[in-house]
């Protein structure tokens, strides 16, 4: 297989994985991060970050442009039980999907990779199967949900941090796949990409507790060439970020939420450390 027929493959592939994340993480969000239901679906979605990962970090090797944007996942939201058999469906079919790319490719490490994605998709189609099995007759025909009891101005106001929130993220994702050969600055920006997926998923459960979609959005990704210009966006974005996240930690209605002021608040120590750092990187590129 040519490299850019390979590098082609493995992007679809990218996005449909990150689909699977979306999904899971909102339909975990909307069960709520501390009920089994949920729980399990928050665990399905790390394993998928890895899928993720894997991937992502295959494509910058292979010097391409990994895919930022998700394909959605296909499922039946009638009720639980549906939409659990549609994952169940979903994950049974990346097996052949999987082992038919892995025999396509020379490479030893993707195709061992794209075989541990075929297994590991198994393993979740079981897991999902048994959840499906010891739903009640209640939980299965029922949808995870609650009734919104936030003012539309504030749900929208925390959607735009979702959105924003993710993309930034996204953003210190693909440079750390991009420039890996930057060893220690690629996994820094790793390391920050997952401090931000935290900071997203308060974002996200404050929304989704009040049984709305949260509004996973990708917004505009800078495809810098070089670490210097990388660096730089992300400066300008933590910074933007902070000040964002003053302004509506001051908000009227904010303050009625001591759990989001709590979060905020940390989020904001966290900012203030990753601007100072990559501002020292940036000198040093």
């Amino acid at each position: 297989m040519e490299k850019q027929e390979l590098i082609a493959m493995l992007n679809e592939d990218l996005a449909a994985e990150h689909g699977s994340i979306i999904r899971y993480l909102v339909h975990g969000y909307l069960e709520g991060e501390d009920t089994p239901l949920g729980a399990s679906l928050l665990s399905r979605a790390r394993e998928e970050m890895w899928h993720l990962h894997w991937l992502g970090m295959i494509i910058g090797r292979l010097g391409g442009e990994p895919r930022m944007t998700p394909t959605p996942q296909p499922y039946d939201p009638t009720n639980r039980a549906t939409i659990f058999k549609s994952y169940v469906n979903y994950e049974l079919g990346l097996i052949p999907h999987y082992n038919g790319e892995a025999a396509k490719v020379d490479d030893p490490h993707i195709k061992r990779v794209l075989q541990r994605e075929a297994w590991e998709s198994e393993y979740h189609a079981k897991k999902f199967q048994r959840i499906l099995d010891k739903m009640t007759p209640e939980q299965a025909e029922g949808l995870p949900g609650e009734e919104n009891e936030l003012p539309e101005e504030f749900i929208e106001r925390l959607q735009g941090l979702v959105a924003s929130k993710y993309t930034e993220m996204l953003q210190h994702i693909r440079s750390s796949w991009l420039f890996q050969q930057e060893a220690i600055v690629g996994w820094q920006l790793m390391d920050f990409a997952m401090t931000k997926m935290k900071q997203l998923a308060h974002l996200a459960e404050e929304v989704a507790e009040n049984g709305i979609t949260p509004r996973f959005e990708v917004g505009k990704i800078d495809l810098s060439a070089s670490v210097g210009l990388a660096l730089k966006k992300g400066l300008e974005d933590v910074r933007g970020a902070r000040e964002e996240h003053i302004k509506f930690q001051g908000e009227s209605e904010t303050q009625k939420h001591s759990g989001l002021l709590l979060e905020l608040d940390l989020a904001l120590k966290q900012e203030e450390y990753e601007a100072a750092e990559i501002g020292d990187w940036s000198k040093k590129s």
